[in-house]
This record gives structure tokens, C-alpha cells and sequence, in this order.
């Protein structure tokens, strides 16, 4: 008996007038954001700090991320089309003969992102004179269910496929293909989500003690592992990638996981490297 496959064939778009359109990745990636801000003032509320630096971290966060990741994207992975083509790095369309093509910057690299939180948490935490790990401890958590959002916002794009598969749970992308593939994109939303649901619990144990960048630490590991696997079981995003041992998304998790374990497992120098959630 012939296997029957998931069809997926729904249009990324919620609206599309004239040349602009608002597609579901560009909603999600809002929620997402807006998630965050609910979470982390949860726990500023929790940790009795003032409301008043919440609003110049998100600002700072979402700046970071969007333009690390649009850079990230930029060098990582289509850097011989943007060194000629370099104003439309910071346009959310293409420019050619036949006018414009709308893009709404589709191309974010998650590693990039990555990135660009780290010198946009570093302004913010030196400004308002915030503890850098003590911050990010936190913020990482809102992170982790970001990265869910995203990813489903990829599924609705059809993008970032995974390879054919004959498991009954395969999808079939018909704006890609008509070939049964790893939902690569749910397998990574919901790895997000277990790693929130994990990072939220231990955060909300009562009197729980923490060392600096332990959250952060143990997020990178999380992540960036579970990143490394998925891999093996997504096309390559890139032609240049074709016949690598590991792709581009692996060799850029690497790094991260080693410093992941870096701190989770430094030694404390002093007692203020330990800090208790009440």
C-alpha cells in the first residue's frame, strides 16, 4: 500500500498588494519578538528590575539581530552576489532592469543573529550599567522561543528543506518539488521549543542559584547541537555547500557549542559570579 504524504502547498503570503507582501514568516518573526518582550519582563518583574531598562534592550536586541543576521546571510552565504550588489543589503528588495523585486529580506542567517546579539547586548549592558551574563541569562531564554516562530515561519516559505524521505511523516513541498522530504524546519521549531520549555523551568525554580553565563552556556550547547544534527538531513542552502563533509550551518556551530562549554563550565573567581533568583 502506497504511503500517503503530507502535501504542503500553502502560499507564504498573507497579503500581496501592488508590489508589497506581507508573508507569515514576516508575522511569526514578529510574535516572536513580542513574545520575548512579554517573557523577559516577566523575569524582570521577577528580579524586581526597573521597567524602564526593558524598552532600550529590545530595541538594542532587535536591532542586533536583524542586522547581524541580514549580515550574516550577506557573508555566509551570498557573498558573491552582494560584493556587487551592495545596496541592496540594507533594502528589503532587489533591484534589475525590470524594475523592483520585492524581498521583504528574506535572507537572515540565524548564525548571524547570533552574532550580531552579542555587541548590541554589550552597548545596552554598558550603558545602563547592566551585568552583561546576568542579562543574557535571561534574554537567551526568550531567544530559544524565538527561534521556534522562525523556524515555522520557514516552514510556511517552503524553504530550508529537508532531504527525500519515505518515513510516513515526509512533506511534500509543491512549490519546491513533488518529492517526499524531512520537515527539517518543524524538526528545528520544536527542538527550539524543548529547549525553551527546559531553560524557562530551570529559570523559574524557586531560590535557584546561578552562575554567570550558565543559561547562556547551556543554550548554546542546546542549540547549536541540535542545529549540527538537523543538518545532515537538510539540502544543502547553497551550491557551494554541494560535497562538503560538513556544511556551512555546521562549521558555524562549531564555535558556538565550544564556547557554550566554556561557560557552563568556567570556574567562579569571585561570589558575585553567582546569583540567586528568588
Amino acid at each position: 500500500m502506497p504511503l500517503i504524504y503530507i502535501q504542503w502547498s500553502a502560499s507564504p503570503f498573507i497579503i500581496r498588494i501592488g508590489g508589497f507582501e506581507l508573508r507569515y514568516y514576516s508575522l511569526l518573526f514578529a510574535v516572536a519578538f513580542w513574545l520575548g518582550y512579554v517573557l523577559v519582563k516577566k523575569m524582570f518583574q521577577k528580579e524586581h528590575k526597573p521597567e524602564e531598562l526593558l524598552t532600550p534592550l529590545i530595541i538594542y536586541i532587535i536591532a542586533g539581530t536583524v542586522i547581524g543576521a541580514r549580515l550574516g546571510q550577506t557573508l555566509f552565504y551570498e557573498f558573491g552576489y552582494f560584493k556587487n550588489h551592495p545596496l541592496e543589503i540594507v533594502l528589503p528588495f532587489r533591484i534589475s532592469s525590470g524594475g523592483f523585486e520585492w524581498t521583504g529580506y528574506q535572507g537572515l542567517a540565524s548564525h548571524g543573529g547570533a552574532i550580531g546579539i552579542l555587541p548590541s547586548l554589550a552597548f545596552y549592558c554598558r550603558k545602563y550599567k547592566q551585568d552583561f551574563l546576568q542579562t543574557i541569562d535571561k534574554l537567551v531564554i526568550a531567544v530559544a522561543l524565538a527561534g521556534f516562530f522562525i523556524r515555522l515561519g520557514n516552514f510556511f516559505n517552503s524553504e530550508i528543506i529537508g532531504m527525500p524521505t519515505t518515513l510516513p511523516w515526509g512533506v511534500v513541498f509543491s512549490r519546491v518539488d513533488n518529492i517526499p522530504r524531512h520537515p527539517a524546519q518543524l524538526y528545528e521549531a520544536l527542538a527550539y521549543l524543548s529547549i525553551f520549555v527546559w531553560l524557562w523551568s530551570l529559570y523559574k525554580q524557586h531560590s535557584i542559584q546561578l552562575r554567570k553565563g550558565f543559561l547562556f552556556g547551556l543554550f548554546l550547547v542546546l542549540v547549536f547541537t541540535a542545529r549540527f544534527l538537523i543538518e545532515f538531513i537538510k539540502e544543502d542552502q547553497e551550491a557551494f555547500e554541494k560535497g562538503w563533509l560538513l556544511n556551512m550551518g555546521q562549521l558555524l556551530s562549531i564555535p558556538f557549542i565550544v564556547a557554550g562549554i566554556y561557560f557552563m563550565t568556567r570556574r567562579n573567581k569571585h561570589k558575585a559570579d553567582i546569583y540567586t533568583i528568588e
